[in-house]
């Protein structure tokens, strides 16, 4: 195979090789082989998708782009939106089917046993193919605020219990401040929720009690207090359990992928 290869990327096994608008025969050369170096594959032209498993579906003709990674996982994009139309998780079997001598076309077939489903992608056009080794050590760190954590409790109060009832978001409380989140659990207790995005230390246990000390003076209910946070720091633990102060922990993460599917919720909805 003549390989048209691009820059030696510096402490990678493989360097990128590309083919511009193959053909047919000549990309299932190509693909093979590239399957056989556990590298990443990008493969972009016409093609046509179906899926088998626990449901099925047919994706028309059209060009798009596929990604399938050392992994085994499987990605299929449109032209628009970041999401795949079509995709298999990490694990898969890849495989070429060879040349469909009736209508011209190659077949790329991920499938997987448990469960037993199969996603094949089949092109009849290619207008570029590459594969590689890519080199990638860094670490992820996610960034979400603490507003946008009681953003996502707003609209999933489950993240820190079943049947907690939002009342009042950013509830003032004379001059001791704003409570993040003033809700009612489902016995019917009022609950102060107070939300840190990093670990909650005894500051913020006294902060939320000087809130519960000064709701209590005005209500005749039952008062709740909860801390949540990714973690709650061992010189805190003493503090939280002699004021009676409860911990949920709740991941940054966690909130970041309910933001994502919350992304066009009205929190005024989710407020009695």
């Amino acid at each position: 195979m003549n390989f048209r290869k691009l820059a030696d990327w510096s402490r990678t096994v493989m360097p990128l090789s590309i083919k511009i608008a193959p053909r047919i025969e000549e990309a299932i050369e190509f693909l093979s082989a590239a399957l056989r170096t556990r590298c990443f594959l990008l493969v972009i032209g016409n093609c046509k998708v179906d899926y088998a498993g626990r449901a099925s579906s047919t994706l028309e003709w059209g060009e798009r782009i596929a990604i399938i990674k050392k992994d085994g996982s499987v990605l299929v994009h449109r032209a628009t939106g970041y999401e795949p139309v079509n995709w298999q998780p990490p694990g898969c079997t890849v495989t070429i089917c060879g040349l469909n001598r009736t209508n011209g076309t190659l077949t790329i077939n991920a499938s997987r046993s448990q469960p037993r489903e199969s996603v094949s992608i089949e092109f009849k056009e290619i207008s570029l193919t590459a594969f590689g080794s890519l080199n990638d050590t860094g670490e992820f760190t996610l960034h979400v605020t603490e507003a946008q954590m009681k953003q996502a409790i707003l609209t999933t109060p489950n993240l820190v219990e079943p049947g907690l009832r939002p009342l009042e978001d950013e509830k003032q409380v004379g001059e001791a401040g704003f409570t993040d989140i003033y809700a009612e659990d489902i016995n019917g207790s009022l609950v102060v929720v107070e939300i840190k995005r990093n670990a909650a230390g005894k500051d913020a246990i006294v902060q939320l009690h000087r809130y519960l000390e000064r709701i209590r003076t005005r209500v005749n209910r039952p008062l709740r207090g909860i801390i949540v946070a990714p973690e709650l720091r061992k010189s805190a633990q003493p503090l939280l359990r002699s004021l009676k102060v409860e911990f949920v922990r709740l991941a940054p993460e966690k909130c970041f992928r309910v933001l994502k599917t919350q992304k066009d919720t009205k929190i005024s909805q989710f407020i009695s």
